[in-house]
């Protein structure tokens, strides 16, 4: 089945299991005059790590990064429908976007610590939201929750910019965590590392799912097989001469890559997407 025999595709909602922290529902995303992703449905699901997976341009970031307001940042960006967290939208003209990045946080493709040291990159977002409490202990337990604690412990005067690739994206996971959010948003998070690196990051991301919901953008099929809970799929639009992406099929993980019940999702995890 071509694309543009889909092109008029609605995914079928999926339904979560557990309790949804987020439930996203897109109806349109613009960039200008640019439609950028149609027609998707994705709830996030708590303590759960949730892949998004896909080709290049078929919207994966962009609504990863509309779970927290970060594309509020691109002057020509428009959001329609609605992103449901904890039942308030936090699209609503009343909400602070800069509050909800305190309760939905992010990390980013590159490592991008600050130049400073490693105690004050992980103290940093604690400092701005005028953290009152024993500070030192705050940074070291999220830095024992992103298993860096015992390779910086004794270097953190040191710059962040010191360490490792690997070391400094579970630096930038630390200095996230740090202010305890509620979800986790993570784009392509091991896209320039190692495997070495990368398979600690992975790791990382299994043990704090038992405290954060996860949602993770990967280009990497078998990384969503190894620590994704749901998978959603998505595919690019081109009948009308342009690239929209949508959600073509989101289920538990096992499911999409073994069963999939859409031809465009068999066809992609079969490596014969075109």
């Amino acid at each position: 089945m071509t694309m543009a025999a889909e092109a008029n595709f609605v995914a079928d909602p999926f339904t979560p299991e557990g309790d949804t922290v987020i439930d996203c529902k897109v109806d349109k995303i613009f960039y200008g005059d640019f439609l950028a992703v149609r027609d998707s449905v994705v709830p996030i699901e708590k303590n759960k790590i949730t892949a998004f997976i896909g080709p290049s341009g078929c919207g994966k970031s962009t609504v990863l990064r509309s779970l927290n307001r970060m594309n509020d940042l691109i002057n020509v960006f428009r959001f329609e429908g609605s992103v449901m967290y904890h039942g308030q939208d936090i699209y609503a003209k009343k909400v602070d976007p800069v509050v909800v990045r305190r309760y939905i946080g992010m990390v980013f493709q590159q490592p991008n610590p600050f130049s400073m040291s490693i105690f004050d990159n992980v103290a940093f977002g604690l400092r701005l939201n005028k953290y009152k409490g024993d500070l030192e202990e705050k940074v070291q337990k999220a830095l024992e929750r992103a298993a860096l604690w015992n390779e910086v412990k004794d270097k953190l005067k040191n710059s962040g910019l010191s360490l490792s690739g690997g070391q400094q994206q579970r630096l930038c996971i630390a200095r996230a965590i740090a202010t305890e959010p509620d979800v986790l948003l993570m784009d392509e998070p091991c896209s320039a590392l190692d495997p070495i690196a990368t398979r600690q990051v992975e790791e990382l991301m299994l043990d704090l799912r038992s405290r954060f919901s996860v949602a993770l953008v990967t280009h990497n099929m078998q990384q969503a097989t190894r620590v994704g809970d749901t998978t959603a799929f998505f595919s690019v639009d081109i009948s009308k001469g342009g690239r929209t992406g949508y959600l073509v099929e989101m289920g538990p993980t096992a499911q999409v890559f073994d069963d999939p019940q859409q031809q465009l999702t068999k066809d992609y995890v079969a490596g014969e997407f075109s």
